[in-house]
Parts: structure tokens; sequence; C-alpha cells
């Protein structure tokens, strides 16, 4: 590439962000909603090269998203976290409620996932969680 950082479109500054990220080889990449200003094809782009890229170098990641189909498509296991609230002592941070193993297949694509056999059930599941049992009390 030779443009400089700041002439990089979003979606090119994301591929370099997350190639210089993988060039080091972590044990573990922490991912902080890395998608979440891209449009819906770059985003789509970068996700299946971000599959590649896992599938090649067997490397972990742990991504944060807060988009449901995001978390199926990419995510082996997806941790469901409740929120935080305030109580009579303070600020009681949120924490992980529960450890959803993803069933599906994992050579699955963004263009057959709906296709899948327990796809609307997992997805059921995790935005029933979302709906009802993220909410502190």
């Amino acid at each position: 590439i030779d443009k400089k950082p700041s002439q990089l479109s979003g979606g090119m500054k994301q591929r370099v962000g997350i190639a210089r990220a993988f060039s080091i080889q972590p044990k573990m990449l922490l991912l902080d909603e890395p998608f979440g200003a891209l449009d819906a094809l770059t985003r789509g782009t970068i996700q299946d090269e971000l599959m590649a890229i896992v599938r090649q170098t067997q490397q972990t990641v742990f991504m944060i998203t807060h988009d449901v189909d995001e978390a199926i498509l990419l995510a082996d296991r997806i941790l469901l976290m409740s929120n935080g609230n305030e109580t009579p002592e303070g600020y009681r941070p949120g924490g992980i409620a529960e450890v959803v193993v993803n069933p599906l297949p994992r050579e699955r694509t963004r263009t057959s996932l709906h296709h899948l056999d327990g796809y609307y059930a997992l997805r059921n599941h995790i935005v029933d969680f979302l709906v009802t049992r993220a909410k502190a009390h």
C-alpha cells in the first residue's frame, strides 16, 4: 500500500489494522467492535477475510460485538453478558451470564447462515436473552 494511513478508506484501514494485529501472531487477539463503523458490504468482506485468516493461523480471537448475526457467523462460543447496575452499595458490573456453544458447522457463510438447521433456534435464544435476561435487576 503506497498511501498514507490518512488516505485509506475506512474499510482499508480496518483491513490494515487486522492484518497488522495478526502479523505479530499473538496467542489471542482482542477485537472490540472492529466492524461497527463499516458499511454492510465492507463489513462482510472483512468478516470473510478474518475467518480465512483464523482458519489459516488457528489463532484465538476474542471479539466484542453487539451484532447477533455477526456473533453467530464468526464465533465458536458466544459469551452472553448481563448488564451492570447501580445498587445501594454502588455500581455492580455485569458479567458472563451464559456461554453458548455455536452448534452450526464451522464452514458457515453469511449467505448460507439462515439456511442452516439450528440457526433460528440459536438466534432466538440469544435475542431472547438480550431482551429479557440481560437487563440488570
